[in-house]
């Protein structure tokens, strides 16, 4: 059972696995990100409500996979993989997180931050203004999302996202 209130975020540790794939699935995306973040690639921040995760995003801080972000943003952290489990969404999480790993990346010496956001995610996009970011110039890039099925099974479908940064200098 979850409680009302702000969840507590923090950094992943290896034991954290069993739980996350309890609350979130995928398996074979946190295995991989928790291996990622061993190797100074990113972190993986976990909202937890006792000891359920209810959320998480990724950090990148490794260069980015598409050559536009390398391009235009090199050095810029990414955020991706923000999600928050269906029966908590629109509580705040989302935003929590976000907040998180901009902090962490401020903490970091980090001046701005970037994400990219399916075309049809409205929901999303909004959120992201609200925190003061804001779609980059050079239109919208093409990326892969990777959809992670209940049976362990994972594809790769192109996706087509804009792209929206922020400066961290900017208050909450």
């Amino acid at each position: 059972m979850w409680s009302v209130g702000a969840p507590e975020i923090r950094k992943a540790i290896h034991t954290d696995l069993p739980a996350l794939i309890r609350s979130l699935g995928q398996k074979a995306y946190f295995a991989d990100r928790l291996s990622k973040q061993a190797t100074g690639h990113g972190l993986l921040l976990v909202a937890w409500d006792g000891l359920e995760a209810v959320g998480d995003v990724y950090v990148w801080l490794a260069p980015a996979e598409e050559p536009e972000l390398r391009a235009h943003l090199p050095g810029v952290a990414l955020l991706t993989h923000l999600e928050v489990v269906p029966w908590r969404r629109k509580q705040g999480i989302g935003t929590e997180l976000l907040w998180a790993a901009e902090d962490r990346l401020s903490a970091l010496g980090h001046e701005r931050v970037a994400l990219g956001v399916g075309l049809e995610n409205e929901d999303a996009q909004r959120l992201y203004l609200r925190r003061g970011y804001a779609e980059w110039p050079y239109g919208q890039v093409a990326t892969t999302e990777v959809v992670y099925h209940p049976d362990g099974r994972h594809e790769l479908r192109p996706e087509r996202c804009r792209i929206m940064v922020r400066r961290l200098t900017s208050l909450r």
